[in-house]
């Protein structure tokens, strides 16, 4: 179990500080993810049943009064389902920028070793070279990972938004 750790500090140690802050995004990035989730698994369907039986316990369902309370609840739904993926999505965007946050800051230890050096001394340009690629590739696996989970998110909330529309259905006279 030390071990893990020990592997850990030193992969952080390598890739330099901004690594833990790529850690820290892809962490609530992917806590924003779960939640959601959980709320499409879990929550979502007691809710949207509740307001089925309430449509259906409707009497009147094909005033305009009527097409407006549909409306709103479709909204409602719509508006708690999509709750928080503006978040996930900036948090997507954010990773690979921070990635690039980390390559130049690498680079630039590269170039004062060459400064330092006076010469491109492959040995001692290693350290900050790994510096450079490491935060890259953190964020990178942050960002496609955050990316395919909130377009499922995302197309899950349509559909969804899209299949309560079709049970809301108005009665025509």
């Amino acid at each position: 179990m030390v071990g893990i750790f020990e592997a850990i500090r030193d992969f952080i140690e390598t890739g330099g500080g901004v690594l833990l802050v790529i850690g820290f995004l892809i962490f609530c990035m992917w806590i924003l993810i779960l939640e959601r989730v959980f709320y499409v698994f879990v929550t979502h369907k007691a809710y949207r049943d509740a307001l089925l039986a309430n449509w259906r316990a409707r009497a009147d369902r094909s005033s305009w009064n009527a097409e407006q309370i549909r409306q709103a609840m479709i909204s409602r739904v719509s508006l708690r389902i999509n709750s928080g993926l503006p978040i996930i999505q900036a948090l997507v965007a954010l990773c690979p920028l921070l990635g690039l946050m980390g390559t130049v800051t690498g680079m630039i230890e590269v170039f004062e070793v060459m400064a330092i050096s006076g010469s491109g001394n492959a040995r001692s340009m290693a350290s900050g070279v790994s510096k450079a690629t490491i935060p890259t590739m953190a964020g990178m696996v942050g960002a496609l990972s955050g990316v395919f989970a909130s377009t499922w998110l995302a197309r899950k909330a349509r559909r969804e938004r899209l299949h309560l529309e079709d049970a809301l259905e108005l009665k025509r006279h």
